[in-house]
């Protein structure tokens, strides 16, 4: 520890004007013995993060962070002393897109994630069926037809096969297709006749009939024939996906849970309170509402938890302009390469979606697009353009008071350069998981061409042209281990090390943990209050087995959490 002192001064300098100018109260908790990287970039020439010794946590907010011998000063006769054994130290991850809803309740239903074949794919759903009620709806998701020997898509056909009796409603792992059974698409009235919806597909054969797979916008034909889950049964996938974030040291997460139904993501938010109110409450929950909803509706829900609660609050509102690149439902300026007939689906009219952006901006709501294609993106930022003119044409401030709105893209997977500088000028933020790139590496080529995969998943390319960045996972789309996203941002390279997708657009480690914290903060206008360890600051941080910035990218994949504080509390430590 005795080497890493001089590195230590400008942080235990910080921490003492800071405690020269304040009462000295009594901390709760001290941290000691830690390699803390504070995440609070230092003044040099180098711009290093400056790093710490002990941490002192007076009710869930940071008292004052240095060296041990100052921070001892703040110990009383009640503290508790924790020994952090010189182990790593950060801010805790803030995961800037998550679907919680949906990612406790897969652990409830059939999950396909990782099926490596359609055998294994009708097995599993074959031994849901066998302990199911008769009638009872089968529904699940996760599956991935590109890991296949043979990489079509499952029909209604192969689902028959196991599923007598029940209907079937299974969804892609990028949620942006599924597959149902003949009983699911019987009962949701599909037929030789049904046209497609706006945004989206039906699938069919050579002779016109629908194979079972629906795409985007029409899977909504089925889905709203699918029975809600008790009140209970969200409770209990809610409480098993906050037990997840606990355990990969995830303190906050931007949450979407229920995608694309906004009954069922209020209901969700309403299971957030009552979970809040018994004191079981181990993230900070930033919660999305529906962009289509009525302003009115959408006011109503604003107002109904207070918005200054820092556990939770109602967050930006959330729209989906197209698909995704695995589904190739994602809306691109060009033809997919591999699919030149077929251009993604958009969801909205340019014009309509323009007017209801001004229209929620100038009612003071932060706005986030779903946009992976160029096309999608480039209609994401024409209405954004729109709506920041408007707003400051007309004197209205953002819900910080200042003129910055936070609006944001989420994904802005596929980009040119001309789209990253409108990202600049117009002040978006690019909230983006990188650990799809590890899924997606495998047929993105394919799709885009070499040309546009170039500036595909460019985090370096924004990150360099002045944009935020902020980091999340999209789970359950991908697993909720950040290490992933980590490791993906800093290698551009599969797990196995084998495979590598346009190195050019890598971010250094130290970039790639600010994108999960600072930036994802700022993503949520919460950088005043967390991502970030500094006196004042929220006690949100994890302990990990591992130096992150002193790792092989290799060893990234296998980091261990510790132990996950929020608001000085553990919420999670390994056995």
């Amino acid at each position: 520890m005795k080497a890493r002192t001089a590195a230590y001064l400008l942080c235990a300098v910080s921490a003492l004007s800071y405690a020269q100018t304040q009462v000295k109260p009594k901390a709760d908790i001290i941290f000691l013995h830690g390699n803390i990287y504070t995440g609070v970039v230092g003044a040099s020439a180098f711009h290093e993060v400056q790093r710490a010794e002990a941490i002192a946590v007076r009710g869930d907010r940071i008292e004052a962070i240095g060296s041990e011998n100052d921070v001892l000063k703040l110990k009383g006769p009640s503290t508790e002393v924790i020994n952090l054994q010189d182990h790593f130290v950060m801010p805790g991850f803030n995961d800037a897109h998550v679907h919680l809803g949906e990612s406790g309740l897969q652990g409830l239903t059939v999950d396909l994630t990782g099926v490596q074949s359609l055998t294994e794919f009708r097995e599993r759903i074959k031994a849901r069926v066998a302990t199911a009620a008769a009638g009872e709806w089968i529904v699940g998701g996760g599956w991935d037809e590109t890991l296949w020997p043979v990489k079509e898509v499952p029909t209604r056909w192969d689902v028959d096969e196991v599923s007598t009796g029940h209907p079937v409603f299974l969804e892609r792992v990028d949620g942006h297709a599924a597959v149902a059974n003949t009983r699911a698409l019987q009962m949701a009235s599909i037929t030789l006749a049904s046209k497609d919806p706006q945004g989206g597909q039906i699938a069919r054969d050579a002779n016109g009939q629908p194979s079972g797979i629906l795409r985007d916008t029409a899977m909504k034909i089925v889905t709203r024939l699918v029975p809600a889950p008790s009140r209970a049964k969200r409770r209990q996938a809610l409480e098993a996906a906050l037990q997840e974030l606990a355990r990969w040291g995830i303190t906050s997460a931007q949450d979407y849970s229920a995608v694309d139904d906004s009954a069922a993501n209020w209901e969700s938010f309403q299971t957030f309170e009552q979970i809040e109110r018994d004191g079981k409450l181990t993230a900070r929950i930033s919660e999305w509402l529906a962009f289509d909803d009525p302003l009115d509706k959408l006011e109503a829900e604003r107002s109904s938890h207070p918005q200054a609660d820092p556990m939770l609050h109602t967050g930006m509102l959330k729209a989906f302009l197209d698909g995704s690149l695995g589904s190739r439902t994602a809306a691109l300026a060009r033809p997919y390469a591999d699919d030149p007939g077929n251009s993604g689906l958009p969801r909205y009219d340019q014009q309509k979606l323009t007017q209801m952006t001004k229209e929620r901006v100038d009612a003071g709501f932060q706005v986030g697009f779903h946009a992976i294609g160029d096309q999608g993106v480039q209609m994401a930022l024409d209405a954004f353009a729109e709506a920041e003119k408007d707003a400051h044409e007309k004197k209205i401030n953002a819900a910080n008071g200042g003129a910055d709105y936070r609006l944001r893209i989420e994904h802005a997977q596929v980009t040119n350069p001309a789209q990253v500088a409108q990202f600049k000028k117009l002040q978006i933020i690019a909230s983006m998981q990188p650990s799809h790139l590890l899924t997606d590496m495998n047929w993105a080529g394919a799709r885009l061409g070499p040309e546009r995969a170039a500036h595909s998943y460019a985090w370096a390319e924004f990150l360099n042209g002045g944009v935020t960045l902020a980091f999340g996972t999209d789970h359950p789309v991908e697993p909720v281990n950040p290490f992933r996203g980590l490791y993906a941002a800093v290698t551009r390279k599969s797990e196995d090390g084998k495979k590598e997708y346009f190195p050019a657009q890598k971010l250094t480690i130290e970039q790639a943990i600010a994108a999960y914290t600072t930036g994802s903060a700022f993503a949520e206008g919460a950088e005043k209050e967390k991502g970030k360890l500094a006196p004042g600051m929220l006690a949100d941080f994890v302990v990990l087995d591992r130096d992150l910035t002193a790792s092989v990218p290799a060893k990234i994949l296998t980091t261990r959490v510790l132990r996950t504080i929020v608001g000085g509390k553990t919420v999670y430590q390994a056995q």
